[in-house]
């Protein structure tokens, strides 16, 4: 993972919904490619507001360490601090209620850093299914698999994309401090891939 990028060019939240954080750059997208920067993205995307000590917790690291992965995706208008109350640890948050990476972005960033970024997904992934396979065989299910398979153009793939995160929006908010009683933390995929034949 190289160090942080210097992201004055890097995000255009000018030019973007003011609850969006546009990534344009594949600088920016290379900072991203950290496993631990992932995650604290994740859980702050989420709707978490985390000290460095609590983010670093959940990403199974020391504090100065995350501390320093928290600045670099500061410098990159990504997260943010929040005032403190008590004079204690400033928290940090998530800069925008969310994260959308450009298509020049991916493309800029090549196979290499793209396979990176990815990999922690897919890291996640297999833990998830080897979880819930473990579900399964003790007769629970928390779990969900669903696969299809369409013809669509690019701009009906586009529209499919929108209606999944609108979807999504209702459950946005939810926290580890804020959520419906019994209700259990959940990792959602949405992947659409090409087929070898399309």
């Amino acid at each position: 993972m190289p160090d942080s990028p210097d992201a004055s060019s890097s995000v255009t939240p000018d030019h973007s919904p003011p609850d969006q954080v546009r990534i344009t750059d594949c600088q920016a997208l290379r900072a991203l490619a950290h496993p631990a920067r992932q995650r604290v993205i994740m859980e702050l995307y989420s709707g978490e507001v985390l000290t460095a000590s609590e983010a670093a917790q959940i990403c199974g690291m020391t504090p100065s360490a995350m501390s320093y992965h928290l600045r670099a995706l500061e410098k990159a208008g990504i997260v943010e601090r929040v005032e403190s109350t008590d004079g204690r640890e400033r928290p940090w948050k998530a800069a925008a209620e969310s994260l959308t990476i450009d298509r020049a972005a991916h493309s800029g960033a090549g196979t290499a850093i793209l396979q990176k970024y990815t990999g922690t997904w897919t890291a996640d992934l297999i833990a998830g299914l080897e979880r819930l396979y473990d579900d399964l065989g003790a007769g629970q299910n928390h779990g969900v698999l669903s696969r299809g398979r369409f013809w669509v153009t690019e701009a009906e793939t586009r529209e499919l994309a929108e209606e999944i995160f609108l979807l999504w929006d209702r459950y946005k908010g939810r926290t580890r401090a804020d959520h419906p009683e019994g209700a259990r933390l959940r990792d959602v995929y949405s992947l659409v891939l090409p087929t070898e034949d399309g």
